[in-house]
């Protein structure tokens, strides 16, 4: 029996990718949207995606990263990668995090859209800044 078009495609798919971008990619435990976040972040990329974050902290560290992703998978994948790599970090750290450490973690982002892990760290640098300005003036947390 011959293989369509289709199923050649995505036959590719699974073998093009690395696991660690297909499991980045396929989570959606962490899309959720936070009442009152420790930090918020919104970014709308040029390709149309958008993505929010919304940070949980404990004792100085990151505790938790949950977003909601309006876009494709490679997107998906780009903050799920940020948030695998920010949980447990001090904010400091997570300064640290670039687009290209989330290329390298996910190995097969397609370099065509390296541009969604950049729309994934600026809405986390968003975020990062908004959590700084909520520790300057904590009674802002409740006004969101």
């Amino acid at each position: 029996m011959e293989q369509t078009e289709q199923q050649k495609q995505e036959h590719n798919f699974w073998q093009d990718h690395s696991l660690h971008f297909l499991e980045m990619a396929l989570r959606t435990d962490r899309h959720e949207s936070i009442t009152h976040p420790d930090g918020y972040g919104k970014k709308t990329g040029d390709c149309g995606d958008t993505v929010e974050m919304f940070l949980t902290l404990r004792d100085n560290h990151i505790r938790s990263v949950s977003f909601q992703v309006y876009g494709c998978m490679n997107t998906n994948a780009c903050a799920n990668t940020l948030a695998h790599l920010a949980e447990g970090k001090t904010l400091e750290q997570a300064w640290d995090i670039t687009p290209e450490k989330i290329a390298e973690f996910l190995e097969t982002l397609p370099p065509d859209h390296i541009h969604c892990a950049e729309l994934a760290a600026g809405a986390f640098y968003l975020a990062l800044a908004d959590c700084q300005e909520i520790r300057k003036q904590p009674w802002k947390k409740a006004y969101r």
